[in-house]
């Protein structure tokens, strides 16, 4: 099982409840840059437009799609142009969760904190403290959260050494603008259906998640697909991220396509309908949500184009 995709949902476990990096281990990453007046002046200086963005018309006004990533690079937190320009013709921001919301962060802890934790043979829960200290994370994080959980936060880990963070998510930063300009900031989703979207639903499937999900990031599959999307988002190449199935090798088994509909195709309409809602009464959205959401007949775009918006393709 190919756990990127999951990173739609577990970047938040990185920001909500943070196992505690120990950064002693010589072959440690450097730790994420503090977010300073300096970093954002630095990327306000190098700013172009990066994912992609739709226009969405209907009822006399128009709001805003926008495709994200949710890891990111110190040189990506400040926006372009296009998208500066679409946030002042909006009211408010639209995330899939509001990673800045202290209710959501401890909405997200204690979901984690209660979750039920299915026990792993004693080989594979060797390899997944294995994998824990190679990304300088503390074993006690076993004790924190699903191992699953453990294996999808792991994998939004694998790309520090090349600059790439989920504290430099898209979503960071529109959160971090949005609420400094006092703009309201509204989740799409509930956390309570985020984790159960994303904990394993029994034992069986607890097991395969770990062992899956180890194999990719061993075999490095994981790292070279994060770079190959960080890529591919940034230069908003909807034709490939739309082939994302074919090269990302995360749909190959009856386990891999369900979690992926689940994490996917089962929440697009749901979001949708909210996005449809808050638009209706009266709010000029600045929607953003993950990139996959946005792409195919069941994307976020094509679901709100049979709502009868009138959707175009700014980037």
């Amino acid at each position: 099982m190919k756990v990127l995709w999951s990173l739609g949902l577990a970047w938040l476990l990185c920001v909500a409840a943070p196992v505690g990096a120990t950064q002693n281990a010589p072959q440690c990453p450097p730790a994420a840059q503090p977010f300073t007046p300096e970093l954002f002046q630095t990327a306000a200086a190098q700013a172009r437009d990066r994912g992609l963005l739709w226009r969405v018309t209907k009822g006399g006004h128009a709001s805003y799609l926008y495709g994200t990533l949710h890891v990111g690079r110190a040189e990506w937190m400040a926006p372009g142009p296009s998208v500066q320009r679409a946030l002042q013709e909006t009211d408010t921001v639209a995330l899939e969760l509001d990673p800045l919301d202290e209710t959501v962060q401890r909405e997200m802890a204690a979901g984690m904190a209660h979750a039920k934790a299915y026990p792993l043979p004693a080989a594979l829960q060797s390899r997944l403290l294995r994998a824990l200290q190679a990304q300088c994370l503390p074993a006690d994080a076993t004790s924190q959260a699903a191992p699953e959980m453990l294996v999808y936060t792991l994998s939004t880990l694998v790309g520090r050494p090349d600059g790439l963070e989920p504290s430099f998510g898209s979503e960071i930063l529109l959160s971090i603008l949005a609420h400094g300009s006092g703009r309201p900031v509204v989740s799409l989703e509930t956390v309570a259906l985020q984790l159960k979207t994303l904990l394993a639903r029994n034992a069986a499937e607890a097991e395969t998640v770990v062992r899956e999900g180890l194999d990719d990031l061993d075999s490095d599959r994981v790292h070279t697909v994060l770079l190959k999307s960080a890529q591919v988002w940034e230069n908003g190449e909807l034709a490939e991220l739309e082939r994302y199935s074919q090269w990302c090798q995360c749909a190959n088994t009856p386990l891999d396509k369900k979690l992926m509909r689940r994490l996917l195709d089962d929440r697009n309409p749901g979001l949708a309908q909210r996005i449809d809602q808050l638009h209706a009464q009266g709010h000029k959205l600045f929607v953003a949500v993950g990139a996959m959401h946005m792409t195919g007949a069941i994307g976020i775009p094509a679901l709100l184009a049979r709502r009868g918006y009138q959707v175009e393709r700014v980037f």
